[in-house]
Parts: C-alpha cells; sequence; structure tokens
C-alpha cells in the first residue's frame, strides 16, 4: 500500500507536467496513424470515465473557481474525443464486417437490437432515431443554453469587476482586512473574470464537437455505402447491417461523454457562488419549505380522478409528496422553535437596547461627493487609493507614525465636487475639485496672468487656478505648480496627517509600538513601563509629533524618558529632554548643505519677560503675557517671519530650553508652522547664523 502510493505521488506531483504532455502528443498522433481495435477500445473507455469524472466534479465543485482548469481540460477532452472518431471511422471503413472494435459493437447492439435478420430495419431504424434525438437535445437544448449562459456571465463578471475592485479597496482602506486578504481577493477576482472568460470561449469548442459529430456520422453513412458496396462487394442490406449499425455505435460511444462534457459546462457556468456543494445546495433549497410539497401532493391526488391517467401511481406519488410535506413542517416547526427559544433566552439574559452603547469612529476617513467617485474608481484607473497606501508608508517614515486606514466613502451631503478629511469623526480638511481640470498653484506671487477660474489651493491657501489641458504647459513654463485632482487630495491627505499626527496616535497606537519594541529591546521597555504609565508615554510622544519631530527613532525617546523620569515627570520637562536627544535629527531637517541654520533670537529683556510669565496648564506650561504685550511679541514675530521668508529662509528661533515651551504656545495660534529651537538641541557641528534679534518696547 505504501509503494503504491509512493508512486501514485510520483506520477501526480514530479511527473505530472510530462504524462500530460505525452497524453496531448498521443491525441494528435492518433489523427495520422491507425490503431489497432484494442487500443480503441481503451481509448474510448478512458474517454467515457473521463467525462464522467469531470461531470462528477463539477457536482461536487463549490466553486467555479475551484475547478479553473475546466475550459483548458475541455479543449483537450474535445480534441481527443474527435481523434477517436476520425481513428474508429479509418478501422470501421477500412475492415467493415470484420471490425473488432468491441466497445462500438456494445453500443451498437444495445441499441438497435441483436437481431440477425437482414431484411429487420426496426432495430437500425429506432437505433438511429435515438442517436439524432441525443444529437439534437445536446446541440439545441444543452449546448446552446450553455454558450449563452457563458456569454452573459464573462459579460456581466467583466462589467462589475471595477465596483468589486473599488469594493475591495474600501475595505482595506478603513482596515476591514488586510493586505493580505485584499490581494486573494483581488487575485480571485481577477481569476474570477480570466475563468469565465476562458468559458465563453470553450463553449465554442462543445458547440463545434457536436456539429463534427454530425457530419462524421454522415461521412460514415454515405462512405460506409461506398466502401461496402463497391469495394467490397456487399449487398445493399449487408451494407446497412454493417455499416449504419458501426456508424449509431460509434457515433453513441463518442457523443454521450460528449453529452456529459457538454451538461458539465451548463452546470459549471450556471452555478452561483456558494459554500456547499450542488447537492447540498439542491438538498437545503428543496427543503426550506413544505407548503409546495403540499400542494404538489393534492395536485396529483386530484389527477388520479381523471379517466384515463394511471390512478395507482399518481396516488402513490401523492403519497410520497403529502409524506415529504409533513416531516419537512415538522422539522421547520422545530427549527422556529429552537430559534425563539434563543431569542427568549437572550432576552433573559440581556436588557434589550436597540444600538449598540460604543459607536466607534473612524480614526481618519475620506468623505467624497458623488462627482468625485471616478478618483477611487478602479475602471478610471484610481491612482488615489495608490497614492494614499503610498502615503501612509511615508507617513510611518517620515513620523515614525503608523496611520490607521483610511476609510473612503461617498457623502451625499457633500456638494458633488467637494471632498472633506475627518479624524475620529471631526471635520479637519475640506476642499472642491473640478474634474478633468487641473489646479496651477501661485507660490511665489508671479504676475503673469493665465486664463482660468481663481480659486485657492485647498491644502496651504495659496492663490490658484483651475485651467484646462491646453493650457497646462504654459503655466508650467512660467513657474506655476500644476496639480491634477488626484495630487490635489494626495497633498491634502499628506497635510492633513502632519498637522494632526498627534491626534491621530492613540493609547492602543502607543501600546502596539511598545509591544512589537519589546521582543528586540527588552531592557528599555521594560524600565521605561515600569515608571511611565502608556498614557504618559501617549502624551510625550504626542508633544513631540505636535512640533513635526519624527518619533521613528522611538528606541532613543524611551532611553531617554526611562533616563529622566526619575527625576521628575512633568511632560515639559520630558519632551525637552527627548528633543535634546533627538537633537542632531531636528537640526537637519533646517540645515543647509553647510550643516548651517540661519535663525532669529529674542532679546534678552523679552526672554526673561516670557519665562516669567510662564503658568502651568493641563497640558503643560504656557506663557500668559499681559495683551498688549502679548500682542506686541505676536506682531514682533510676524514681522520677523515675513523678513526670513522674503530671503528664502526657513522662520526659526532660538532661544534657551527654559524659554523654548513657552515661545511655541505663544505663536502657535498665530504661527503655526513656526519653528522653535533650543540651544541645547543643536548639535556641536552644526553652524548657526543669525537673521536678527527679536525684541518689544515693554
Amino acid at each position: 500500500m505504501a509503494d503504491a502510493q509512493r508512486v501514485f505521488g510520483f506520477l501526480t506531483k514530479t511527473r505530472s507536467d510530462i504524462i500530460i504532455a505525452i497524453f496531448v502528443i498521443v491525441i494528435v498522433m492518433m489523427l495520422l496513424i491507425p490503431l489497432p481495435a484494442f487500443m480503441l477500445d481503451a481509448f474510448m473507455a478512458v474517454n467515457l470515465v473521463l467525462s464522467l469524472m469531470i461531470i462528477l466534479i463539477v457536482l461536487f465543485t463549490r466553486r467555479a473557481l475551484d475547478f479553473s482548469v475546466f475550459p483548458t481540460l475541455l479543449l483537450i477532452v474535445t480534441v481527443f474525443s474527435l481523434s477517436l472518431n476520425v481513428s474508429s471511422t479509418r478501422l470501421i471503413l477500412s475492415k467493415g464486417q470484420l471490425f473488432d472494435g468491441q466497445m462500438i459493437r456494445a453500443f451498437a447492439q444495445v441499441v438497435t437490437g441483436s437481431s440477425d435478420d437482414p431484411q429487420d430495419m426496426t432495430g437500425y431504424v429506432i437505433g438511429l432515431i435515438i442517436f439524432i434525438v441525443i444529437i439534437a437535445v445536446q446541440f439545441v437544448v444543452i449546448t446552446k443554453g450553455a454558450t449563452r449562459v457563458a456569454e452573459v456571465a464573462a459579460r456581466f463578471t467583466l462589467d462589475a469587476l471595477p465596483g468589486k475592485q473599488m469594493a475591495i479597496e474600501a475595505e482595506y482602506n478603513s482596515g476591514l482586512i488586510t493586505e493580505e486578504e485584499a490581494t486573494r481577493r483581488k487575485n480571485d477576482l481577477q481569476r474570477e473574470v480570466d475563468f469565465y472568460g476562458a468559458m465563453d470561449g470553450a463553449s465554442k469548442f462543445v458547440s463545434g464537437n457536436v456539429k463534427v459529430g454530425i457530419f462524421i456520422t454522415l461521412i460514415n453513412m454515405i462512405g460506409g455505402f461506398i466502401v461496402g458496396m463497391s469495394i467490397h462487394g456487399e449487398s445493399f442490406n449487408n451494407a446497412i447491417h454493417t455499416y449504419i449499425g458501426l456508424t449509431i455505435g460509434d457515433g453513441l460511444v463518442t457523443q454521450l461523454p460528449a453529452l456529459l462534457i457538454s451538461t458539465a459546462t451548463g452546470i459549471i457556468v450556471t452555478r452561483s457562488v456558494s459554500d456547499a456543494t450542488f447537492g447540498k445546495d439542491i438538498t437545503k433549497q428543496f427543503s426550506a419549505q413544505s407548503k409546495p410539497y403540499l400542494i404538489a401532493a393534492a395536485f396529483l391526488f386530484l389527477l388520479g380522478f381523471v379517466p384515463g391517467f394511471p390512478t395507482l401511481t399518481l396516488w402513490f406519488l401523492a403519497g410520497g409528496a403529502g409524506f415529504l410535506a409533513f416531516v419537512l413542517s415538522r422539522k421547520l416547526i422545530a427549527e422556529d422553535e429552537k430559534i425563539k427559544t434563543k431569542e427568549a433566552a437572550a432576552k433573559g439574559r440581556e436588557a434589550p437596547a436597540e444600538i449598540s452603547p460604543v459607536v466607534p469612529l473612524d480614526p481618519i476617513s475620506l468623505e467624497l461627493g458623488y462627482g468625485l467617485i471616478p478618483l477611487v474608481d478602479k475602471e478610471h484607473g484610481a491612482e488615489l487609493l495608490d497614492r494614499i497606501t503610498r502615503i501612509r508608508r511615508e507617513a510611518a517614515l517620515d513620523l515614525g507614525l503608523v496611520v490607521p486606514r483610511i476609510r473612503i466613502i461617498d457623502n451625499m451631503r457633500l456638494e458633488p465636487p467637494e471632498y472633506c478629511f475627518k479624524i475620529k469623526g471631526v471635520e479637519v480638511g475640506k476642499g472642491r475639485i473640478r474634474m478633468g481640470s487641473f489646479l496651477a498653484i501661485n507660490p511665489s506671487g508671479i504676475e503673469e496672468e493665465i486664463p482660468g477660474e481663481d480659486t485657492l489651493d485647498p491644502t496651504f491657501g495659496l492663490p490658484a487656478k483651475w485651467i484646462s489641458e491646453e493650457t497646462r504647459e504654459r503655466a508650467e513654463q512660467i513657474g506655476y505648480t500644476v496639480v491634477d485632482p488626484p495630487s490635489i487630495v494626495a497633498t491634502h491627505l499628506t497635510e492633513i496627517i502632519r498637522q494632526h499626527s498627534s491626534e491621530i496616535l492613540g493609547r492602543q497606537e502607543v501600546q502596539s509600538m511598545i509591544t512589537t519594541l519589546k521582543q528586540d529591546y527588552p531592557a528599555v521597555v521594560d524600565e521605561v513601563t515600569k515608571q511611565l504609565s502608556t498614557g504618559e508615554i501617549q502624551k510625550v510622544l504626542q508633544g513631540l509629533l505636535d512640533e513635526r519631530v519624527s518619533i521613528r527613532n522611538i528606541v532613543v525617546i524611551l532611553e531617554t524618558l526611562a533616563d529622566y523620569s526619575s527625576i521628575a515627570k512633568d511632560l515639559t520637562f520630558l519632551i525637552e529632554k527627548c528633543r535634546q536627544s533627538l537633537g542632531r535629527q531636528i537640526c537637519l531637517q533646517f540645515a543647509d548643505e553647510n550643516k548651517s541654520i540661519r535663525v532669529m533670537t529674542l532679546h534678552p529683556d523679552l526672554e526673561r519677560k516670557l519665562i516669567d510669565s510662564s503658568v502651568e496648564t493641563g497640558k503643560g506650561v504656557a506663557a500668559a503675557l499681559e495683551p498688549v504685550i502679548q500682542r506686541k511679541w505676536i506682531t514682533a514675530c510676524i514681522n520677523s517671519v515675513e523678513a526670513a521668508r522674503k530671503h528664502g529662509h526657513t522662520p526659526i528661533i532660538l532661544c534657551s530650553e527654559a524659554a523654548r515651551p513657552l515661545v511655541k504656545s505663544s505663536t502657535k495660534r498665530d504661527l503655526p508652522m513656526l519653528v522653535v529651537l533650543s540651544v541645547p538641541e543643536v548639535a556641536n557641528d552644526m553652524k548657526i547664523e543669525s537673521l536678527g534679534e527679536i525684541k518689544i518696547e515693554m
């Protein structure tokens, strides 16, 4: 037994490709090389068993994709059947009465009868009629219907492809499925389209096989009369007995497998997606109701009273249908009682509630007006979906923040050209897009005008124009930044993530980061988690992200927290120490190729005034300057920032460690993009160039 299993495994796994190749070559050679009768019998038996196996596999297959090799197998089996037709025709015409093919003679004898009387034509007429009926059923009913179903299935599957792909992308972006699951579903979807497309063409093989079978049958009859009467010298009656009988047997032994293949083709293309086999679906769906059986029983019982009808047979069938109706009704009643019992038990255990007590919100979502649906439609390229995936990866690399999957939904409350971003259900960004147009942004105050509709860039609020494709090249030549609709949304999303990264980072995400780090850095994680809670670590990371400091180097951050949390657990203090540990990383963001940073400094009196006004709040320290001084301070900052920008420099303020959080908190509302560095953050090899000093009249 073990040896047989090893041989079977060797044949099916190691040499399966070679066996299939040899089989196909043998099929082709059968069209040219005469076969002995015993080999023809063997191949005809193989053809019959193979066809039977195919229809049984189709019946036991849950999904059409589980038998995706069927279209190719259909072609091979069809050619195999035709090659058997050619070989049998050659032997019948060449040997005549001496033909010794047992399969063909057996089929002919079963259909035409065993009469040896040359004058008795009844069996041959009946056999010919049966053969014609089988051909007609196969060609007119099964093959034609299967071909039509395959065409419709292929067309509708292809038409539904964009919508299904969009649904998969939406589920992936919303976090309902993993990337691996999305890839698997897309592959299955593509295989389904390929399968039904292949079946559309493969069904023509079956149709052609039937037509060729009819043609070969006529050739065998006509050729048999010619060969038998003119060459072999047989009488007319002997020629009919010999060639008509053998032709009918040959036609049946080849068309019966073809009928099974045609039926299998019709079954596999008409099967809907199901989790069970055809037999289980039949059992389940035919036993779902009892009333149809009861009505059928009553109809058969009444039909038995009509004169001329077989009363006993009809009443017997009526009794069977009535018994099934009784059994099914009892079964359905028992199932209903079980369901009611479970519902009553559930009501007894739980207080009735119409909705869940928790209505979760998406961490981040993109809502589109219906006019922007093409941006995420696979049929139109769906470039935005790929860009969102890249943006999430870039955020992980740049900020060290793994952005949750972004749910994309259509919102009928929005205007058709509108879109908006929401974080945990709250709108954080909004814009309008003109599909088919391009947004030409004027970043540096270009004076030359271009034709288009005036608007504002939704991301940064810069002056812009909606322009056509014809104007795009000219706008780029004179210095405008021209972007297409997907780029507008992608850029806006990138900026939303940067501005609100601290809001996106929650305790669960921090806990996931800590759990992952513990595998490689257990000592660091254990030390810091003993001194700080997950919420405190989250607040520190949020404080860094709030000023666009990447937390990707989280090991250094945790080591710093472990070092200083024993001294003080003040969040402002810990954030400043973490910034100093990441000083080189922060400085390189703003340094030029010579490692020079151009900064503005504070007048000592102003810096002292800010430090003296420090007050503790729930979110850390803040500057509580007098309203008049606050206005002067903000005005001075704005003037200095504009002056730095005019010279092409990034606005940066350099101050002491004690003043840095106060400067940032006091300017955050009016100058959110202002960079504030403390002296300890500047690495030793960085060069500092002063752009001036900020001061006010006290």
